[in-house]
């Protein structure tokens, strides 16, 4: 058994990823691959305005929203999501998340330790 305590390992910038857009993300891998072999459990917190850009997992992907106000949306919509919200994205479907223009937002995410991601913005 292997208990992770709350800042380990610590928070990284994330802002300059290809994936992200619109201003400060940071995030940190909870549980990933040195741990496991299946998941990776992740913490990820945008500043307002701060998002993803369009992509696909190669997985499923589970977002439960933590903290703020954030938007996951696909090609059709936008929701809002907030704290004790849980977001369910298909494998390969289309979408972007993150905070809305006047919040910040954070959420965990969960996939499968195989999974890929493109970006298609």
């Amino acid at each position: 058994m292997k208990v992770v305590k709350q800042g380990e390992p610590p928070v990284e910038d994330r802002t300059g990823a290809a994936i992200f857009v619109g201003g400060k993300v940071v995030g940190h891998t909870i549980v990933g691959p040195e741990m496991n072999a299946y998941y990776n459990f992740t913490s990820v917190s945008f500043e307002p305005g701060a998002r993803t850009k369009f992509h696909a997992h190669t997985s499923d992907q589970i977002l439960y929203a933590t903290d703020g106000t954030g938007i996951v949306a696909d090609e059709d919509q936008e929701i809002e999501i907030k704290p004790g919200d849980t977001a369910w994205i298909p494998a390969g479907e289309k979408h972007w998340h993150g905070a809305t223009p006047d919040s910040s937002f954070s959420h965990i995410s969960l996939q499968t330790a195989d999974s890929t991601t493109e970006i298609l913005e």
